[in-house]
């Protein structure tokens, strides 16, 4: 058989074992072993264990746990709700001020915890209730919440970053500079959209009708002033020159738990042993997808598969942007049914060849992979922000916490638009920091 069709066969064969329930890890290292045994023979599957720990003796690793750490410190405490608290007192009398609050809120929160569900869980609970108590509708109250929470992979520190860089063998610091200003551009265009909704709705008054004095507002800035110390804490760490990106994820974590216990009284053992154990969980199911996806590239490149799809794709006669499109598609389709994570570890390493012969930047194609990625998690079938959301509003059907996401994906549509037409808006920050790639 040749290597094309053998390809077919093998993201065939992985899609059903994957659709039958099997956890992702699994899924990758029974389809690896199944077919080096069929096609390589019996003695192929003796180097597995060796791939498989190699994959796992990376001192970058160190960071994902700990950036782990730091969202479950900081969703341990009333963190999300002081932030969210803070936006409201002082966007009140925005038209749709309260979701631009929870989106403000969300950004912030991404941006110290690096973790979508966790951005998810920390300002929904807080937010949801207050905007259907205000007069939003339950599509925007839980819509905007499940795409603001997309942002904790996108606003660095990002542990979806971190992970393309140590599979791209990529600079994770120029990663996140690159990941920072289309971030920003996520949240503008969210809360645009947020503002000419509820403009749209003719509900402006009643949207609006909760109002603070500038006391309850100026008294409100104190609670937020940690948020900021973590985030420059953290950004002087890795571009002051202090320490390398797995020795500032340790610093940010260090951080979170002193303000998590200091400032939020999170003292108790019981307290800290929840944070360390679902840091763990959650730290070892990425080491083991990342693990079990490099045995899976194993498998495929010993096999010639890479080298046939890569050989094959350099062959086609097409304009560097169909080739993007297509690209896009094929990530957008992945990210429908595979964590961000998943595809990251599977994809990147393939397609970064392709485009760098393609002559596009691999820190700008990060950011349109994130970005397709953010996508996947607020669209069915895996959907994992949606499921979150629902889990924390289960009166809210899941239908229309989709329909209420729908417009936000078209932000992020335009947000890829925009950066394919303006590449500077992702290369600017890190080439004007670190300088222009050798």
């Amino acid at each position: 058989m040749d290597p094309l069709s053998l390809g077919l066969l093998v993201a065939f064969t992985t899609i059903l074992i994957l659709f039958s329930g099997v956890s992702v890890a699994n899924g990758l290292l029974i389809v690896s072993c199944l077919f080096l045994f069929v096609f390589d023979g019996f003695r192929s599957l003796e180097l597995m264990p060796e791939i498989f720990y190699g994959h796992l003796d990376n001192f970058a690793l160190l960071s994902i746990p700990m950036f782990i750490i730091m969202g479950a410190a900081i969703s341990s405490t009333r963190a999300g709700a002081d932030l969210y608290e803070a936006l409201d007192r002082w966007l009140t009398r925005v038209p749709g001020g309260l979701v631009i609050s929870n989106l403000g809120a969300c950004a912030l929160f991404a941006a110290m915890s690096g973790s979508s569900p966790a951005t998810c869980a920390a300002i929904g609970k807080m937010g949801i209730p207050e905007m259907k108590k205000r007069g939003y509708s339950d599509e925007v109250a839980s819509g905007s919440i499940a795409a603001g929470g997309t942002l904790g992979i996108l606003i660095p520190p990002s542990v979806t970053m971190i992970v393309y860089g140590i599979s791209t063998e990529t600079s994770i610091g120029r990663l996140f500079l690159a990941g920072a200003i289309p971030g920003l551009l996520l949240v503008f265009l969210f809360m645009l959209w947020s503002i000419f909704s509820t403009w749209k709705s003719g509900n402006i008054d009643a949207l609006n009708r909760k109002s603070f004095s500038w006391k309850e507002r100026l008294e409100i800035l104190p609670r937020v002033i940690p948020f900021f110390a973590i985030i420059l804490g953290v950004l002087y760490s890795l571009y002051g020159g202090v320490a390398t990106p797995s020795e500032t994820a340790a610093v940010g974590a260090i951080l979170c738990l002193i303000v998590a216990v200091v400032i939020y009284k999170l003292w108790a053992p019981k307290s800290l042993w929840v944070v360390l154990r679902d840091s763990t969980r959650e730290s070892i199911m990425i080491l083991f997808i990342i693990a079990a996806a490099g045995v899976f590239s194993y498998m495929l490149s010993s096999l010639f598969i890479t080298q046939s799809i890569a050989e094959w794709i350099g062959t086609l006669d097409v304009n560097r942007w169909v080739l993007m499109l297509t690209i896009n598609i094929f990530l957008l389709i992945a990210g429908f049914f595979l964590p961000p994570v998943a595809v990251i570890v599977m994809a990147a390493p393939i397609l970064l060849p392709i485009i760098i012969n393609a002559g596009f930047d691999p820190y700008w194609f990060a950011v349109i992979l994130t970005i397709n990625m953010e996508i996947g998690l607020i669209s069915p079938p895996v959907g994992l922000n949606l499921y979150v959301i629902n889990g924390i509003a289960p009166e809210i059907p899941l239908n229309k916490i989709l329909k209420g996401s729908l417009p936000f994906v078209m932000c992020m549509v335009i947000a890829i638009i925009l950066l394919c037409i303006f590449p500077d808006i992702a290369t600017w920050l890190p080439n004007y920091i670190m300088g222009g790639i050798k």
